[in-house]
C-alpha cells in the first residue's frame, strides 16, 4: 500500500465527543471537546486539552474541579451547541439540567448518560492548549446504560468525532485481548 506525507496535524481516526462541565462564576458551564481520553489506571486519571482561551478553563482553574459528561447520540443537537457556543457570550447554563455530586464544584450534565467527576491533578502547558489532568473521584451513570455494573457502548451509544462530523457506534469487530489469539504466523 502506498503512502504519502501528509503532515503534523492534530488527527486520531476518531475521538470521543465529550462535555467538560466546570462552574464558571458560580454557574455551571458546558462545552464539547474530542480531545479526551484516559491516561492512568492507578490512581484513575483522565485528561481532556482545552485551548487556553476557552471560558471553560477559568472554571477549572477557579475551583481545581471539572466533569466530562458522555452523551449519547440523542444530544447531538445540544451537545455541538455548547461547541459552537462560548459562555463568554451565551449563558449554557440551561442547555443541561445540572446536579452536582462528591466535589460539589464539577456540574453534570443529567441527560448525559454518564457523568464523570474529576479533581485537578494538574496542569500541563502544551502551547495552544492545557492539558488538565483530572483524577476521578466519582462516575454516574444511569443503570440503563450498564451491563454488569459497567458503561455498555451499545446501550449508551456515545457521540465520536472524525473530520468534523460526528457518528455513533457501528457494530462490533472483535473482543479485545481475545481476538488476537487468532493470529497464525
Amino acid at each position: 500500500m502506498a503512502k504519502i506525507s501528509i503532515g503534523p496535524m492534530p488527527y486520531m481516526s476518531v475521538m470521543p465527543t465529550v462535555l467538560v462541565g466546570a462552574n464558571v462564576n458560580g454557574k455551571p458551564n458546558y462545552m464539547t471537546a474530542a480531545w479526551a481520553t484516559t491516561d492512568c489506571m492507578a490512581p484513575t486519571m483522565i485528561c481532556i486539552a482545552l485551548n487556553k482561551s476557552r471560558f471553560t478553563a477559568k472554571g477549572i482553574e477557579e475551583n481545581k474541579t471539572f466533569s466530562i459528561n458522555i452523551p449519547s447520540t440523542k444530544q447531538v443537537v445540544e451537545t455541538d451547541h455548547c461547541g459552537l457556543v462560548s459562555g463568554n457570550n451565551e449563558d449554557k447554563s440551561k442547555v443541561f439540567t445540572s446536579s452536582y455530586g462528591k466535589l460539589k464544584t464539577a456540574p453534570l450534565a443529567q441527560e448525559c448518560p454518564v457523568n464523570i467527576e474529576c479533581k485537578l491533578f494538574r496542569s500541563v502547558d502544551c502551547g495552544s492548549h492545557l492539558l488538565y489532568i483530572g483524577e476521578v473521584v466519582e462516575i454516574h451513570a444511569d443503570e440503563t446504560v450498564l451491563t454488569d455494573k459497567k458503561p455498555d457502548v451499545a446501550k449508551l451509544q456515545p457521540i465520536v468525532y472524525a473530520q468534523a462530523t460526528y457518528f455513533g457506534v457501528g457494530k462490533e469487530a472483535g473482543k479485545a485481548f481475545s481476538a488476537g489469539k487468532n493470529y497464525h504466523k
